[in-house]
């Protein structure tokens, strides 16, 4: 891992990813006529024109104070949020939500630590390939389809489209988070992330002004609410706040809580019954999870810590032999 990375930091990247997965069990529970686009569009437009508002009542400039030198990854985030929007909802109308997700999260954290690796040159250790490795295999087997699922060769294309969107969304983000200047953090840091959601919702508009009478509905505007202010301003905020303290592939594992919480709503929430298959995907992505999260100590940290160690034992020698010479010369003894 990266060696910025912190326990508070992976708590938030978490909890983004415990919001995330409210996301399937509210749809469902909420029964929206409108379409998946058309929703998923609407979630971000709301979430971002309220991440928006917030960045004005509190600091206006901090829209003007996003440089040129922001705008490259802002755009990337932007391009990534929209088609992830329309590429997962198809492939999920195409290809059926177990295949979907499955491809989907599992290529996730496989993109964004390559991502990073070609943008960042930054060294995958072998306790994230570890912990990842552990969180796809939970993946997979929280998500595998059944003996009657459609595998559509065309919805598998989408998912690995989003999944690749996922990664390159991760680690533009956390090109912003390392920028200078105020877009590096606080409002600066929300105002960029609002521009991403509202650029992205803007791509999928077409559909959601298409849906908008469904969309009006009592359920479909709860399910909005919900999506807009939990699922995404807030998550996306958590998201990239623990980005300034975590690696972009360490992030981009961590997400996969999202699989995790929304099995585990289907189960609570939605009485669907948890098979041994299931069990066993949830233990092994939450053993994943944890390996990822705990705090590495470097080899650069553990030279730190030796040469630490070197420099307060030669002080302490340096005071003995400077309280031996002292004895010394007032009583002619040596110690």
């Amino acid at each position: 891992m990266d060696r910025r990375n912190n326990p508070s930091a992976a708590l938030l990247v978490l909890a983004a990813g415990v919001l995330w997965g409210t996301v399937g069990p509210a749809q469902v529970l909420a029964g929206s006529a409108a379409s998946p686009v058309a929703v998923g569009g609407a979630r971000i437009l709301t979430g971002g024109v309220i991440l928006a508002a917030l960045v004005l009542a509190r600091d206006p400039r901090a829209f003007r104070a996003l440089s040129r030198r922001t705008w490259p990854p802002v755009a990337a985030a932007s391009a990534a949020t929209g088609i992830f929007q329309a590429s997962f909802f198809s492939a999920v109308g195409r290809t059926g939500a177990a295949v979907a997700t499955a491809v989907v999260f599992g290529l996730a954290p496989v993109s964004t630590g390559l991502c990073e690796r070609l943008v960042l040159r930054t060294r995958l250790s072998g306790r994230w390939w570890a912990g990842t490795a552990c969180a796809i295999g939970g993946v997979a087997l929280l998500t595998a389809p059944g003996a009657d699922a459609h595998v559509d060769l065309l919805g598998v294309g989408l998912s690995l489209v989003a999944g690749t969107c996922f990664g390159v969304y991760t680690v533009s983000a956390k090109v912003l988070t390392g920028r200078s200047g105020p877009a590096g953090g606080g409002m600066g840091m929300a105002a960029a992330v609002s521009v991403t959601l509202l650029a992205g919702g803007s791509v999928l508009l077409p559909w959601t002004l298409a849906d908008l009478p469904e969309l009006a509905a009592p359920r479909s505007a709860a399910l909005v609410a919900w999506l807009g202010v939990a699922a995404t301003a807030a998550a996306y905020m958590f998201f990239v706040t623990g980005l300034h303290r975590v690696s972009a592939a360490t992030a981009g594992t961590l997400s996969l809580a999202e699989p995790l919480v929304a099995a585990v709503l289907a189960v609570a929430v939605l009485g669907e019954r948890m098979s041994g298959r299931v069990a066993v995907g949830a233990v092994l992505l939450l053993g994943g999870l944890v390996v990822v999260s705990l705090p590495a100590r470097t080899a650069r940290a553990r030279r730190v810590r030796r040469e630490r160690v070197v420099r307060e034992a030669a002080r302490y020698d340096g005071a003995y032999a400077t309280g031996a010479v002292k004895v010394e010369t007032t009583t002619g003894e040596r110690n």
